[in-house]
């Protein structure tokens, strides 16, 4: 077997390329395809078990040729390019479309997630396949033909039901006799079976081709029973996987939003009426109705959610690289604008040039040192001339903006923000990134037991470096980190900062004695002044707080808050669901980062 791929074979299919690009359109650009004449050349592309892939980054098709060899695929270049162009162009298209289809079929796949990306690619490649096969008179069928001759030459020679019914969805989609792609199986009732489910997956392609997006569930839940019997025995869809890692290094934003049809179209196809054709009551397509009712845009993926999908689309982010991602996007339609401001006239006037000076002007008008440059002997009206004055933009004096200083809570009473939706941080976020917005500085302190603590490296205006502390996450105990808040304010600031808490009741441990036995109202009090901007607290507390308290053992809790009020001058929101921080959020950054 040759391990490089010949110049003759790398010329033909180089040579494809633009008649590939015509199957679909004639004003279709795509960058010319990276095809590999060796394996490690491949590997670099980030090409292994495919004989080919796309790239949505860079809009990329990659082709391992020595793979294509060994497959004996050498002769169609002009399908199989056409084949790669068609994700590009039809099937998942985008990245943002990609994170759809996934959380689609993810959802229709229980307890089987993890095949959500094959499952994916054998959908989108039926759409493009059969596109191509039918109107573009390609032999896509021919292919599928030689993989399955490869494959009967090897010892595990037997086809699985998922391939099997794959490939009988073909022969129902371009009539070809039963097992010519190799569906063929044994005459009983499980075959009679899966006829039916052939006949209902041909028919979702057809029904669906211009509105792939909406069947994805419907063909996941048709392929389901299979998989749980079928997961190892694939066939040679192995080699087919050309859309697993196609999102890799894309963007993410859109991916958290929870469509409104897409629970309800996780529903098996003979409950379809669009392609069974059956009348009469519907009642696994009920929640369709129910998901259709809820308002747009009203539900959002949770931190995990959202990290399973960008995993499963080739998206090679940490978790708490992805949790930074979520609680930006989920911030930014909160964030203040952008402040304008305006720019005044100058009030000295300034000279614009020169223009002539006719009869009629005023006489001292003239300027005679430029008249006189012109012709030393001036003649009225035709050599003289004056200046001309305007008004110039002034510079405009900029207010100086109230840095931030947050403290944020999160010991074991606070929901990890990588895992589920925390409403500290995306709160913080909000107020973080529309403090930046207003031009101010932001320091961010996570913080939970003794020494969990971790903090921004001072007051800084970088978006990565507050959110990385903002998403972390500690779960351990209750202890205010008063160092924290006393070195910051150690010496005088050369610009005012607004201290925010976000916690609950536990934030009274700030007024006990620090490591050194230092007061903790004592360094509340000077950080107040020091920071000379004022200080916020919003906590999760009982809605009647100030009235008596409902257990004994908080009643001291809400009298030290009483007093840090009433002697310190801080400024106390309560909140009783920590979903109702969002809202004090928004309050929050409009009061404190809105120019008047």
């Amino acid at each position: 077997m040759k391990n490089d791929a010949d110049t003759a074979l790398i010329e033909a299919w180089r040579a494809a390329w633009p008649e590939a690009l015509a199957v679909w359109s004639k004003f279709t650009r795509l960058r010319d395809p990276s095809l590999c004449a060796s394996r490690v050349e491949a590997s670099k592309q980030g090409l292994s078990g495919s004989f080919a892939m796309i790239r949505l980054l860079d809009q990329s098709v990659v082709v391992d040729l020595p793979l294509v060899t060994e497959l004996g695929l050498d002769d169609y270049a002009l399908e199989i390019l056409a084949h790669e162009i068609g994700h590009h162009i039809l099937a998942p298209g985008s990245a943002g479309d990609q994170f759809r289809l996934l959380a689609r079929m993810r959802r229709a796949l229980p307890t089987l997630e993890q095949h959500a990306p094959m499952v994916a690619n054998l959908y989108t490649d039926l759409f493009i396949n059969d596109r191509l096969q039918r109107q573009a008179n390609l032999r896509m069928a021919d292919i599928y033909r030689k993989l399955q001759q490869g494959r009967e030459v090897q010892a595990d020679a037997k086809s699985g039901g998922v391939w099997t019914l794959y490939m009988r969805i073909y022969e129902n989609l371009w009539q070809l006799e039963k097992g010519e792609l190799g569906g063929a199986g044994a005459e009983n009732e499980a075959d009679e079976r899966l006829d039916t489910d052939a006949w209902l997956g041909a028919r979702l392609i057809r029904v669906y081709a211009n509105d792939w997006m909406l069947a994805a569930g419907r063909f996941a839940t048709l392929l389901l029973p299979y998989l749980v019997d079928d997961t190892d025995a694939l066939g040679p869809s192995r080699y087919l996987q050309d859309t697993r890692d196609a999102a890799r290094g894309c963007q993410t934003y859109g991916a958290q939003q929870i469509e409104d049809d897409e629970e309800g179209g996780a529903i098996h196809p003979v409950h379809d009426k669009r392609i069974s054709g059956l009348d009469g009551e519907e009642p696994a397509a009920e929640p369709a109705t129910e998901a259709l009712a809820r308002p747009s845009g009203g539900q959002l993926r949770e931190p995990f959610e959202l990290g399973d999908i960008l995993k499963a689309s080739g998206i090679d982010l940490s978790d708490h690289e992805i949790a930074i991602r979520y609680y930006r996007e989920r911030a930014l339609p909160h964030l203040v604008a952008f402040p304008s401001r305006p720019a005044p006239e100058s009030q000295e006037p300034q000279m614009e040039g020169l223009e002539p000076w006719e009869i009629g002007d005023p006489l001292e008008d003239i300027d005679w040192l430029q008249s006189v440059m012109q012709s030393p002997r001036p003649v009225p009206g035709v050599t003289t001339v004056r200046r001309v004055y305007g008004r110039e933009p002034a510079r405009a004096i900029d207010a100086v903006p109230v840095d931030l200083d947050m403290y944020v809570d999160s010991s074991g009473s606070m929901p990890n923000p990588q895992a589920h939706t925390s409403f500290l941080t995306l709160a913080g976020a909000v107020i973080a990134l529309s403090a930046l917005r207003a031009g101010a500085k932001v320091q961010v302190t996570l913080w939970s037991g003794k020494k969990e603590v971790m903090q921004t490296p001072g007051f800084v205006r970088d978006e990565d470096l507050i959110l990385g502390v903002l998403t972390e996450f500690f779960g351990g105990g209750t202890c205010f980190p008063i160092h924290c808040l006393r070195k910051t304010y150690a010496g005088k600031r050369e610009r005012p900062a607004h201290i925010l808490m976000i916690s609950d009741d536990g934030i009274t441990t700030m007024f006990d004695k620090d490591e050194l036995g230092n007061s903790g109202w004592d360094i509340s009090a000077k950080a107040l002044a020091q920071g000379g901007a004022g200080g916020t607290m919003a906590l999760n507390l009982e809605r009647d707080w100030e009235g008596a308290a409902s257990h004994k053992w908080l009643q001291q809790t809400y009298d030290d808050l009483k007093r840090a009020r009433r002697e310190q001058g801080w400024d106390i929101h309560a909140v009783e669901r920590y979903e109702d921080l969002l809202d004090f959020a928004r309050a929050f950054s409009r009061r404190h980062y809105i120019q008047p």
